[in-house]
């Protein structure tokens, strides 16, 4: 029983790592996102709520 508590603690600590590392494409996710709404843009065209242009 102690085995299985430890393996899934052990577990959970690689996935925590995991999560905190920073994928490749993130900057670029970022940039997509309108200034002023937060929402993510489509294509090359201005923000649908019509107040951010980039």
């Amino acid at each position: 029983m102690i085995k299985v508590v430890t393996f899934f603690l052990i577990g959970m600590i690689v996935l925590a790592m995991f999560g905190k590392l920073r994928f490749p494409g993130q900057k670029r996710l970022k940039s997509k996102k309108c200034h002023r709404c937060g929402r993510y843009r489509i294509g090359k065209g201005p923000c649908d709520c019509g107040k951010g242009t980039s």
